[in-house]
């Protein structure tokens, strides 16, 4: 069996975030030993669609995942090309088991690494987009808009 550094450390990073604290945004422990999520729908009498999301902000703004070629679904494993594609998550979803990290929980932004990925302080990894500024607050909000609202096709 061949070891892959790369993986071991993604995975070894991933699981000591995963215990620590991720920012107020991504669940810290509060007073009370409960998590708190303060990421929520900012506007639920509006739906946001798959296509508003991919237009707005993956093809626009995440080159490196919209290509099976591409840098970021190459490396990463996540291709945001197509809805179905999305959901099937990046290479730490797909290598499997109930506690993998999962790109895109649909209902729970908090839950979701895509979004974590894109703040300012991810829980692994570099920030997204890689080589590129950050997503403004808008273009992220969208993003947790779609996926609270059940990133629905």
């Amino acid at each position: 069996m061949r070891f892959r550094a790369g993986n071991w450390v993604v995975t070894a990073l991933w699981g000591l975030t995963a215990c620590g604290e991720l920012g107020p945004e991504f669940g810290d422990p509060t007073d009370a030993g409960t998590t708190a999520c303060t990421l929520v729908d900012s506007d639920p009498s509006t739906p946001v669609s798959w296509a508003e999301v991919k237009g707005e902000i993956f093809a626009k703004r995440c080159g490196c995942h919209m290509t099976p070629a591409g840098f970021g679904a190459t490396v990463g494993g996540l291709l945001l090309a197509d809805h179905a594609s999305a959901l099937l998550g990046g290479r730490h979803q797909k290598a499997g088991g109930p506690e993998a990290p999962k790109a895109i929980v649909p209902g729970a932004p908090c839950d979701s690494y895509l979004v974590a990925k894109t703040g300012a302080t991810p829980p692994f990894g570099a920030r997204m987009p890689l080589t590129a500024a950050p997503l403004s607050g808008a273009e992220r909000q969208l993003v947790v808009d779609w996926i609270a609202e059940g990133a629905r096709k």
